[in-house]
């Protein structure tokens, strides 16, 4: 193998990587998924908020609401989300970038 080939990765990012693995946009989703868990968990603690409490904030069961704070779940809804935000005090916003 030649020296070019072995160093060919070098200097490439690991957002190229998974690009050229195909799953860029799936790791993408779900670390902003896991993100989004993280903070809201987070809120609950600061605001010193019961699983019980927040399930009845958001119209929702206990069991929803730990799936959507489970970080390796990724099939959440977009509406699931904005309730989450609004039990804790918070709005969602979502943004399209280049």
């Amino acid at each position: 193998m030649t020296k070019a080939k072995l160093n060919s990765g070098i200097g490439s990012g690991f957002d190229d990587f998974l690009r050229e693995e195909g799953i860029y946009e799936d790791v993408q989703e779900a670390a902003l998924l896991r993100v989004f868990a993280w903070k809201i968990r987070e809120a609950m603690k600061a605001q010193a908020i019961t699983k019980v409490e927040m399930a009845r904030r958001m119209n929702t069961s206990r069991s929803q609401l730990d799936r959507l704070l489970d970080p390796k779940n990724d099939h959440i809804e977009l509406a699931t989300l904005a309730k989450a935000a609004n039990a804790v005090g918070h709005k969602l916003s979502l943004e399209l970038v280049d």
